[in-house]
């Protein structure tokens, strides 16, 4: 293959798709599993997975981005903007205020595709904790991050999940 030879518009194209693809094997993975030993186990081995890829793919967007080594909420809502779920999702948000970033997934793909199977929603949120507090983590280590609604624990039924992340204010 030759990116050089592809358009912009193609690139573009061709990063939605490999977003697609990776939260597609996500899913295949997820569902092998869960189909052999059950939730708990699928559920196991996701919390597991995101621990180390989602601090790998912070490290390279933190790389990509340039950004420095503290570049607190601004630079973790830039980063957000660079995950692959941010492709492979249909819809997301972020409001900065008040020394807070909210992060809202309205349209969740993943749970899209389970419903379509007639499937129960994922129950994401062990393994939601750990990717949005690792990630957060890796871009700047004084962001903390706290779940909002996230299946099965929904608060609110505007979005599939929702995450708040915080810096302490110096003194």
């Amino acid at each position: 293959m030759n990116l050089e030879k592809l358009t912009k518009e193609q690139l573009i194209e061709l990063i939605g798709i490999y977003a697609k693809n990776m939260l597609a094997m996500d899913g295949v993975w997820f569902q092998s599993v869960e189909r052999a030993y059950g939730m708990d186990a699928a559920m196991y081995h996701d919390v597991e997975a995101w621990k180390r890829f989602t601090v790998t793919e912070a490290r390279r967007i933190k790389k990509f981005l340039h950004l420095p080594e503290h570049p607190g909420l601004e630079g973790l809502q830039e980063a957000l903007k660079y995950r692959y779920t941010e492709y492979a999702n249909p819809k997301t948000d972020s409001v900065l205020a008040d020394n807070k970033l909210i992060y809202r997934v309205v349209e969740c793909s993943a749970q899209a595709g389970r419903s379509k199977k007639g499937m129960e929603w994922h129950p994401c949120l062990p393994a939601g904790r750990v990717e949005y507090s690792l990630f957060a983590q890796t871009i700047d280590d004084r962001i903390t991050c706290r779940v909002l609604s996230c299946y099965p624990e929904m608060t609110d039924k505007t979005c599939a999940c929702s995450w708040e992340f915080t810096i302490e204010k110096e003194n």
